[in-house]
């Protein structure tokens, strides 16, 4: 019997865990509710859950425990679209689990991912023929925190490798977004600091938040967090409502982010990701790229849902048409 043809490759392979996520259907405090909703969310899969709405062929890759939450994560992500055939169980270790806690300041997340399935990933997976057929992986600095398995996965994929695409070398292209998390690193925000700096160096693509570069490094404006990320050759650099800029070997090009009523502000770097990516995907310019990345935004800020419903390529389409005056008129929406 002839043997099946081999799965297309993936677009797109993203790495790190995933975890159930409890959260309450209103704005009030999560210790005033009585009941909460189960859901999905980790940095990593959000992205690839968006791309395989906006088209492409997106791959997960990670472990879960051998539990309800971690087989809730496997079928949600299926159904989104998600190829999850190289994620494995862990019969020893749980799924991850983290709380949404509203109130005035914002959402508060209270995680209990310590000794997880995902935590016990290491370097053997950067071997996979998965990863090696991807056209793009991107990994964050979420996973870096997680385990010493973990940081020498990350180690692996991006410091002993050859540059992908956008460095010019044969290979998938290799994007970071820096998402630092601040409860995860154990060893002081020195270390977080140093750690995330070398491995965004090491990146084709580097996604990272002017606030965010401000706090790990002292870099008060986005050109001063790209100078130090100079060695990655495109550098995308997020201002929550003002906008995002991408630096790609010198030249600089900044989008102004759309007016949007928020509704809850937790997914949306994550959907920004995906979006820019997407463009990177098709092969878009940089001020489509940004656009892109802004629509899909937009999307995940008028949602409680960690991953909203993409825009429609048609939808997207005709954003991308306006002028940059148009661009900037356009209402809140």
């Amino acid at each position: 019997m002839p043997s099946a043809p081999p799965s297309p490759a993936a677009d797109v392979v993203c790495v790190g865990e995933t975890m159930a996520v409890l959260g309450p259907s209103d704005d009030r405090p999560l210790a005033e509710q009585e009941s909460v909703r189960l859901g999905t969310g980790g940095a990593e899969s959000n992205v690839a859950c968006a791309l395989a709405g906006l088209g492409h062929r997106a791959a997960w890759l990670s472990r879960l425990g051998d539990d309800p939450f971690g087989r809730r994560i496997r079928a949600e992500l299926a159904a989104r679209g998600v190829d999850v055939d190289a994620v494995r169980t862990d019969p020893d270790r749980p799924t991850g689990v983290y709380f949404k806690d509203p109130g005035r300041a914002g959402t508060r997340t209270h995680y209990y991912r310590r000794g997880s399935a995902a935590a016990g990933m290491g370097p053997e997976l950067a071997r996979l023929p998965l990863l090696r057929r991807a056209r793009l992986v991107h990994l964050s600095g979420i996973t870096a925190a997680l385990s010493e398995s973990c940081g020498l996965l990350l180690d692996a994929l991006l410091l002993d490798r050859h540059p992908g695409a956008e460095g010019g070398a044969a290979g998938p292209a290799v994007s970071f977004d820096v998402n630092h998390r601040p409860a995860l690193w154990r060893d002081g925000p020195a270390r977080a600091a140093d750690r995330l700096l070398a491995l965004a160096r090491a990146a084709d693509l580097v996604f990272v938040g002017r606030d965010e570069a401000e706090a790990l490094w002292g870099t008060e404006h986005a050109d001063d967090a790209a100078a130090l990320l100079a060695p990655a050759p495109v550098v995308v650099v997020k201002d929550a409502e003002y906008g995002a800029t991408a630096y790609v070997r010198g030249t600089r090009t900044f989008v102004p982010s759309l007016p949007t009523r928020v509704v809850e502000p937790v997914g949306a770097g994550d959907a920004f990701a995906a979006g820019y990516l997407s463009g990177f995907l098709d092969g878009r310019d940089e001020r489509a790229r940004l656009r892109l990345g802004h629509l899909a935004a937009g999307a995940a800020l008028r949602t409680v849902d960690d991953v909203p419903v993409m825009p429609t390529r048609e939808e997207n389409g005709r954003f991308l048409t306006l002028d940059d005056a148009a661009w900037a008129a356009l209402p809140p929406r």
